[in-house]
Order: C-alpha cells, then structure tokens, then sequence
C-alpha cells in the first residue's frame, strides 16, 4: 500500500507534459520475434545502430554462449529511440520476460508519458500485481483520456477481477473515444465475452 502511495503521491506532484495518442492498430497483433528475444539474454536487447558488438557472460542452457551479438544492457540504451525501446517492451513483455521489460522500461526517458506508465500497468498486471497495474493504468489514463490502449488492458485486468462491470465502462470510453473498431476495442469486447484476456 505504502508502494502505491508513494507512486501516485510522486506522479500526481511532478508537472505533466502533453502527450499524444495511441495509434488505431498498434497491438493488433503479436509482437514479431527479433534477436531481443531470441538471442539477447539478462535484460539485454537487440542493437540494430551500435557498432560496438558485446559478447555474452552468461549461460545458456549451461552453456557459454561464444556467440557475438549486438546486444546492450538497458542501462546502455540512451542513443536509442523511444519507439524502439517500446518495441522491445513489448516483445519482452509478450515473451513472459516481464521482469526484463520493466528493466527496459526504466530507461525511458520520460518516465511520466502515458505509454511508459500503460506499459507498466500491463508488466505489473502479467506478474499479478493487478492494485498496482490500476495505479499506472489511471495516471495514464489522467494524463490522456484518450488512450485508449490503457483503458483495453484496464478493462482486461478487470475482467481477470471478475469485474465486468467497470470493464464495460471502459470498453464504452473506448468506444466513444474514436476507439470503435481498433485492437484496443475488440480485444477488451472479446475479453468481456470470453473471459479470456489478451498477452500484448
């Protein structure tokens, strides 16, 4: 509890800057595996920029792995764009490496945008923490009303709840939101009617 107090205290206090909308179709479908999941271990992701190549430390299956690859440590990610750092989110995200992604998540560089906090709701979500998913799901929603993405993995989170009440309010905020039609939308739908929720 003191976790979430702490959280919403700093988020409501700092100054917030605008923030633009999800695109219609953006999780439409499942993440495409790229070397950050398969060949990019311990949080690290692909490099497709750096000339710089790193060898692996670790173990794979037991074994060292002799491979190069162009794989960096979150914390050496800053000359990457943001969008490129939200699609290894989501790839580490849908591969069950939530733990990973929440370590790229917090190189982002405004921790404060609607996408980054969407984003952390749905890691805290996948490893059960669904009080603390709603806490970054409603400051995203705060931040901008229109994303819709997060008002889906909110109303999904409430299904998981068994609450399908509040889920279908969000879907109608979807809805009337310009969100008729989009993943955001027939996700939450499908979800609401199945009790199924969605991995990305």
């Amino acid at each position: 509890m003191l976790r979430i107090l702490a959280i919403t205290t700093a988020l409501t206090t700092a100054t917030l800057m605008p923030v633009t909308g999800f695109a219609a179709g953006e999780s439409s479908s499942p993440p495409k595996k790229t070397e950050t999941t398969q060949n990019c271990f311990k949080a690290r992701q692909w490099d497709p920029e750096t000339k710089k190549f790193v060898r692996f430390s670790e173990k794979v299956n037991g074994v060292w792995d002799a491979n190069i690859n162009k794989c960096v440590r979150p914390d050496k990610t800053s000359h990457l764009d943001s969008e490129t750092l939200y699609k290894a989110v989501r790839e580490l995200a849908y591969a069950g490496r939530y733990h990973d992604a929440i370590k790229v998540l917090d190189q982002m560089p405004e921790q404060l945008d609607d996408k980054v906090l969407t984003y952390r709701g749905f890691t805290a979500r996948k490893l059960g923490d669904l009080e603390l998913a709603n806490v970054y799901y409603q400051q995203a929603i705060e931040l901008n009303p229109d994303n819709i993405l997060a008002r889906s993995y909110m109303g999904q989170g409430k299904v998981s709840e068994g609450d399908l009440v509040t889920a279908t309010l969000q879907l109608r905020e979807i809805q009337n939101r310009g969100g008729a039609g989009t993943w955001a939308e027939t996700s939450l739908r499908d979800a609401i009617a199945t009790g199924s929720t969605y991995n990305y």
